[in-house]
């Protein structure tokens, strides 16, 4: 397998931000939505502004996955009043695990996890929690895999489509820095 890095994304990484955002999320939904919806979505949720206030919040944590200087995947991370729903202070949200779809079966999003726990673990939380589509049955597997449950459900709004994403969390109470 090829050599994976994991790298913490700062502002000056916004471009490859966008790209690696816009094409992994059309990769990922674009099958099941409207043209209409995710262009808006892709628009908006990628727009400039946007990225550069959630790379300038202390709250929020951003990482790329690179393969021979390639972006592969990205994590977005949230902590405190950054996080979509919980914004609990003992708690960190993974908002965002993206892998390009040639990457897929890699293990790229189980390294991405991976770093994901390790910030969570460092940071001293007691549990990690998430939001999946329901009909994403290949996220869904994986977290669950990872020793997630469900324990809630949230609409997430793409366009003017209304989805239900299931809450999934993750306890990590005995669980240590390495």
């Amino acid at each position: 397998m090829e050599d994976i890095v994991v790298k913490r994304v700062t502002l000056i990484d916004i471009d490859q931000l966008q790209k690696i955002g816009r094409l992994t999320f059309y990769e990922t939904f674009s099958a099941y939505n409207t043209e209409e919806n995710m262009r808006k979505y892709l628009v908006e949720g990628f727009a400039n502004e946007k990225l550069t206030a959630e790379l300038n919040n202390p709250n929020s944590e951003f990482y790329f996955a690179i393969s021979d200087q390639n972006v592969v995947g990205y994590l977005k991370l949230n902590v405190g009043p950054s996080q979509t729903e919980l914004q609990d202070d003992k708690a960190l949200e993974i908002e965002r695990i993206y892998v390009i779809k040639e990457y897929y079966g890699k293990k790229v999003g189980q390294l991405l996890y991976e770093k994901a726990i390790q910030v969570a673990i460092h940071k001293k939380v007691d549990y990690v929690w998430l939001g999946v589509w329901k009909e994403n049955q290949r996220a869904l597997n994986f977290y669950k895999k990872n020793g997630f449950v469900a324990f809630d459900k949230h609409i997430f709004k793409l366009g003017n489509d209304e989805q239900t994403d299931i809450m999934m969390k993750l306890l990590l109470n005995n669980r240590k820095e390495k």
